[in-house]
């Protein structure tokens, strides 16, 4: 394990008194660093800032005021860059960084990066899935919930790390430097953090920033954002791999659909590696997703075979288009991570057109919703809308559909949103938890929403009802 350039006695200032800075903060002191950790306007003395002073940490508490002079800040995904808390900081550090570019820093070899509005989480697990079915060590960290630096406190030789970044934590990183870097898609979401889409979009394109000829980098190019940034990054002579749903893109390195099956190709060596029919998980986007994962398996070293057992063999995630149940013909799913339009517009590409009852609702992000309203116009047979969002989003479909506003349904949670669903779907349909919105009107993350979800319609189904 390397460790950063500095040199001992490192001034080293955290942000964020959370799971990540927490965990850095300690870990530097650890190594001899002199470290001060600023828990931000809420944090207040507690367990976890009393445990970090015994380590030698110097907490500062209910202040975004940093002073002092600092080699390092590392600073936590929370924190946005434009923030009042985030620029004091940087005034008082010779760099700042997010936490998954410290521990890069800190064991830089074998790293793969996954971004993308969507389908981050679904692969970065298949791809780390499809790596360990090759007989390969590898890791899921960052976003998906392991921390970066723990995992380099834990790591094995010869190990991959698979990691999932989120804009928040590329926008703060300026050295990162994986050897397969993977765009999936770019759509609005986080605009309040971000300020602009423009910053949201070069968040995401920083994942780019470093790669090099010997690298690979991986862009599908199904949407305009993404389009322009592969054909910047071709303008820069990277090796490029062009991911596309539309066809064969032509091009050394491309993934893509042909005759029904999934084909990747790495500088003119082609792999057909197995039916989309073939995969567990459902929907265009997770034909996508499997492309992703493939084509990094395959860029790092693993068997074609090896990747061709492994993407028919992954299974839905939880919480992301999951099966949780059926009750007189009806089938019930899970999706509670498609907290932004984007999300279940893709989702209902699962399944037959006419053949959903959705779920619509939540904590209101105010996005825009003339697409959702369209798709749910033309793939839902209808619509409960719920929470916080529900009437704006009722409203929107109704606009939509005209005579048609019969099919939306209005309800004030989703337990009753869940009820009614249940009273208008027809054998052989699904009812379909999709939000398009964050959770935090009711629960406390998607995870929460999901899993009440679930228990509801387990519920639902004992009773017979």
């Amino acid at each position: 394990m390397g460790h950063i350039d500095t040199a001992d006695n490192t001034r080293t200032l955290v942000l964020g008194l959370g799971k990540s800075g927490a965990f850095v903060a300690r870990y530097c002191a650890e190594r001899g660093d002199d470290v001060t950790l600023y828990g931000g306007l809420k944090s207040e003395p507690g367990e976890l800032g009393r445990g970090l002073e015994q380590a030698g940490v110097r907490v500062v508490y209910g202040t975004e005021d940093v002073q002092g002079s600092y080699d390092l800040c590392v600073t936590s995904p929370g924190i946005s860059e434009f923030s009042d808390f985030f620029r004091a900081a940087q005034a008082c550090s010779a760099e700042i960084v997010s936490e998954p570019e410290f521990a890069w820093r800190e064991s830089p070899e074998r790293w793969v990066a996954i971004t993308g509005t969507n389908g981050k989480t679904t692969t970065t697990t298949f791809t780390r899935d499809l790596l360990r079915g090759a007989g390969m060590r590898a890791t899921a960290v960052g976003n998906i919930g392991y921390l970066c630096t723990e995992a380099v406190t834990k790591r094995e030789d010869g190990e991959w790390f698979v990691a999932e970044l989120s804009s928040f934590q590329l926008a703060v990183s300026r050295r990162l430097h994986p050897h397969v870097a993977v765009l999936l898609n770019v759509t609005p979401d986080h605009i309040a953090w971000h300020k602009t889409l423009e910053n949201y979009a070069a968040a995401k394109e920083k994942i780019f920033a470093n790669l090099t000829p010997d690298d690979l980098a991986v862009v599908a190019v199904g949407d305009d954002w993404c389009r322009a940034i592969a054909d910047r990054l071709d303008a820069r002579g990277l090796r490029l791999c062009r991911l596309s749903l539309e066809g064969d893109p032509g091009t050394p390195c491309a993934a893509f659909v042909r005759d029904g099956r999934l084909v990747v190709r790495l500088d003119g060596t082609e792999h057909e590696l197995c039916g989309g029919d073939d995969l567990q998980i459902k929907g265009v986007h997770n034909v996508e997703n499997a492309l992703a994962a493939a084509t990094v398996a395959l860029a790092v070293g693993a068997p074609e075979a090896d990747v061709a057992a492994g993407l028919v063999a992954f299974a839905p995630l939880e919480h992301r288009i999951e099966p949780c149940g059926e009750l007189a013909g009806v089938r019930f799913v899970d999706d509670s991570k498609a907290t932004n339009t984007d999300a279940v517009e893709k989702a209902l590409t699962a399944f037959e057109p006419g053949s959903v009852v959705l779920l619509l609702g939540g904590h209101d992000k105010g996005t825009d919703l003339t697409s959702l309203a369209g798709a749910a116009a033309r793939d839902c047979a209808a619509a409960v809308c719920y929470g916080d969002a529900g009437p704006r989003i009722a409203a929107a479909l109704r606009e939509h559909l005209g005579d048609s506003s019969e099919r939306v349904y209005e309800a004030p949670h989703m337990a009753e949103a869940l009820d009614r669903a249940i009273g208008i779907a027809l054998p052989g349909q699904t009812v379909l938890l999709s939000p398009a919105c964050s959770s935090f009107d009711e629960f406390s993350g998607f995870e929460e929403r999901g899993r009440v979800f679930k228990d509801l319609v387990a519920e639902r189904i004992r009773e017979g009802r």
